[in-house]
């Protein structure tokens, strides 16, 4: 089996930032993929199918967060992951 690992840039755009419902939609669609899954921000790192320790990074509005994946379907997680963060969430028109 061939195992890929992919990083990604995303910028938090919505204006609340990550709350428990971004962080909660970051988990469920992380949760389709088989790879593992973590955000990155300043350092911390939270497992991206936790929503606890997504809040535990406290993402405002404008922060910068890389996405990392390891896995079989890496590149197809962080595609999916990275259209969810520039869509705002759903939570641009607020």
């Amino acid at each position: 089996m061939v195992y890929q690992s992919a990083s990604r840039q995303v910028t938090v755009v919505n204006p609340q930032g990550l709350h428990a419902r971004p962080a909660h939609a970051v988990v469920t669609l992380a949760s389709r993929f088989r790879s593992d899954i973590e955000l990155v921000r300043d350092g911390e790192i939270a497992d991206a199918k936790s929503i606890l320790a997504i809040l535990t990074l406290a993402a405002a509005q404008g922060s910068q967060l890389t996405l990392r994946a390891r896995g079989e379907d890496a590149g197809e997680a962080l595609e999916a992951l990275t259209d969810l963060f520039a869509g705002g969430f759903g939570e641009n028109g607020e």
